[in-house]
């Protein structure tokens, strides 16, 4: 069963305790093809606006995930969260992910990252693919 309520974000978040969340997207070389990714940086910032929030990408588009990492580093976070917008973890989640952010650690030994399991492992996210599936069961959306 799908639940149609909103997730609601916690009431606050400690700019000073909180970590880093590091939104960590593929990349494409379409600019076009990030604006999904964008909507949602935009969404937790709206839902939690005093949240550390950053999107970076694994390839061709800016920051890649290395740069992200440096910059939370120099930016004194301490820590980062990083949630894969991914729909499974495959090779670029249980390797190229992994090798990035032990690299990211070397060159800063006080950064602590928690890499979170892919998005699309969630059940959330599992339920609003399948209602948006059902969606265009019912009304199909144009196609790209």
């Amino acid at each position: 069963m799908i639940s149609e309520s909103p997730v609601q974000a916690p009431s606050s978040v400690s700019a000073a305790a909180a970590p880093r969340l590091l939104l960590l997207a593929h990349g494409s070389r379409r600019a076009s093809w990030a604006l999904p990714f964008e909507a949602v940086l935009r969404a937790l910032r709206q839902m939690q606006p005093d949240a550390d929030v950053a999107l970076c990408f694994l390839e061709s588009m800016q920051p890649l995930l290395p740069q992200a990492l440096d910059a939370a580093a120099r930016d004194a976070c301490g820590s980062v969260c990083l949630v894969p917008l991914f729909l499974g973890t495959g090779a670029h989640l249980h390797d190229d992910v992994g090798r990035e952010v032990a690299a990211a650690q070397i060159r800063h030994p006080g950064l602590t990252v928690n890499v979170c399991a892919a998005a699309g492992d969630s059940p959330l996210v599992a339920g609003a693919l399948a209602a948006y599936a059902l969606q265009c069961l019912r009304s199909p959306t144009p196609k790209a």
